[in-house]
């Protein structure tokens, strides 16, 4: 009893590791209950962009049968898009740009996060997706490019110039 305790307790920890405020889509790719799930994000410096990012959700018989119980997979993959007159407020334009959301996808080592890049040579926005861990990173991400020239944008401080 006390193990289907902790067990439950484990998963309500786990469940509430990442939200669902936008959650725009989700089902499952395989019989044991594992997920594929999506989520759109606004980056709060930036109107008139939008973001896509699919991510997997490892189902309670994945866990049940494999261990692990705390940790889904480092898979990820984000597609951006113009959806209106963009606007950009005091943005990083440096070459490590800035962090826009990021997400647990373990209790407490591992995390989805997507950074925002601009790059002044193209006038365009990248982002990418990937998983960060405290100990090993990891290789696994996915890029979306985001094309302002020829746009109808507004920069608040001004735009950058290119190099």
């Amino acid at each position: 009893m006390k193990t289907a305790s902790i067990a439950i307790a484990s998963l309500c920890l786990l469940a509430a590791c990442g939200g669902k405020d936008n959650e725009v889509g989700e089902f499952k790719n395989d019989w044991v209950g594992n997920e594929i799930k999506i989520k759109s994000l606004t980056d709060p410096k930036i109107d008139g962009v939008i973001c896509h990012l699919s991510y997997f959700d490892r189902g309670f018989w994945d866990r049940v049968g494999k261990g692990n119980w705390f940790e889904n997979p480092s898979n990820s993959s984000i597609s951006c898009l113009q959806t209106g007159p963009v606007t950009i407020g005091n943005i990083d334009v440096d070459k490590s740009g800035e962090e826009v959301f990021d997400q647990n996808q373990s209790l407490i080592f591992k995390q989805l996060a997507v950074r925002r890049i601009y790059d002044a040579d193209s006038d365009s926005l990248m982002y990418v997706s990937f998983s960060r861990k405290i100990t090993n990173g990891s290789a696994k991400m996915s890029l979306s490019t985001v094309p302002l020239y020829g746009r109808e944008v507004t920069w608040e401080r001004g735009k950058p110039a290119a190099d």
